[in-house]
């Protein structure tokens, strides 16, 4: 048996979204765009999901869009956005620490001929609101700041920068896909003009994500073909997917307060912890406000991609660093823009936790992590024995 603490590289369906998978498989086989019964259940199923993830933003149904995923969403929203109407002499800001969905979209849109500003973060990984007003030009058109970080969980002053970008009149994209159902994700509130969701991320299948496009942006799209999404996304819809994020969409309107407060306590005794019995071990983003189910924590004289391979012999699934980068030779862009040296960022270990975790798992992953720390560092030759 293996314990999962890798939440937030991807997520286990629930059982009642496993349900609605099976069901609408069975049931919404039709095409959402035929005008038959069949197709008419598929564009139902369709509907209903719309409905049920705009709830869990506090947005309208027809603000919704559904894509292949969180990439999709997050290309969409930044190439969307910036290339409307032309690229050539437009400005965007971004930060350092972005996942490579939205970082790759930024140098695409460099090689067209815009200009983009990659913004510093602070050491614990949060980048300041000023620092964004002082890099607005009058050719910024995008402002696009992740909402909390996949790797260190450090979350960002969303409603603070949202206010610099609506008084510059500068739409405003958030890379939700990590927030989404761990933190309040009120779009009205966080003022958002984009959000970036992902359903596997969510206890949901992958293959299927959202952006929220608040009503009166506009966007270029990227893809050609049908109308579907009214005319933003081409392509025929993944119902089953659909269906499973808005059923688990449904669920986290109701259990995220709760599953919240619960997972931050399963978080603290692991850190608590292993900071009490392994000597040489620090928090990656300490004193940020951080998702309540992340941890990133470094280990002197280790590699962490050992301490990976070793957990998992042991039975516990964890990572370290993002699941995008896994098998990348060069250390998180992440944490070596918080400051950390290569070998700092090279012994991180990320443990994310989320449904089916208790503290019977915590408390074994712990004595696992004791075993394997003292283990790796007796071969190491650069860490300092006592």
């Amino acid at each position: 048996m293996t314990y999962y603490f890798d939440h937030n590289a991807t997520t286990p369906l629930s059982d009642p979204v496993l349900a609605c998978v099976s069901r609408a498989l069975r049931e919404c086989y039709g095409n959402p765009s035929s005008i038959h019964s069949a197709g008419q259940a598929a564009r139902s199923a369709v509907e209903l999901a719309r409905s049920q993830v705009a709830a869990l933003l506090n947005a309208q149904p027809g603000e919704i869009v559904f894509t292949s995923g969180g990439t999709e969403s997050d290309n969409l929203a930044v190439l969307g956005a910036v290339r409307l109407d032309g690229v050539a002499g437009k400005h965007a800001i971004t930060t350092a620490v972005e996942h490579p969905a939205v970082l790759g979209a930024c140098a695409q849109l460099v090689r067209e001929g815009a200009e983009v500003t990659y913004l510093k973060v602070r050491g614990d990984g949060v980048v300041d609101p000023d620092e964004v007003r002082h890099a607005v030009r009058p050719t910024t058109v995008l402002i696009s700041v992740m909402h909390a970080n996949n790797e260190t969980g450090a979350v960002q002053p969303i409603a603070e920068i949202s206010a610099i970008a609506r008084a510059a009149g500068v739409l405003f994209h958030a890379d939700g896909v990590q927030a989404a159902g761990r933190l309040g994700t009120d779009v009205r509130e966080l003022g958002v003009d984009l959000y970036s969701l992902s359903a596997h991320k969510l206890n949901a299948p992958k293959g299927t994500g959202a952006l929220f496009v608040r009503k009166g942006v506009k966007l270029q799209a990227l893809q050609f073909g049908g109308r579907h999404e009214r005319e933003r996304r081409a392509g025929t819809e993944n119902v089953p997917g659909i269906a499973a994020m808005g059923c688990t969409a449904e669920q986290l309107v109701q259990q995220r307060a709760r599953e919240s407060v619960r997972l931050a306590g399963l978080r603290d005794r692991l850190e608590s912890s292993l900071l009490e019995r392994v000597p040489g071990v620090r928090t990656n983003a300490h004193g940020a406000t951080r998702l309540a189910n992340t941890s990133s924590l470094r280990f002197d004289g280790i590699e962490g991609e050992a301490l990976v391979i070793a957990l998992d012999l042991a039975g516990f699934a964890v990572s370290s660093g993002a699941a995008c980068s896994s098998g990348a030779v060069e250390p998180s862009h992440v944490l070596l823009a918080m400051g950390l040296t290569p070998s700092e960022a090279r012994a991180s270990i990320r443990f994310s936790l989320g449904q089916g975790n208790d503290e019977a798992q915590v408390d074994a992953l712990v004595e696992a992590v004791v075993a394997s720390v003292a283990r790796l560092r007796k071969l190491s030759p650069v860490y300092e024995h006592a």
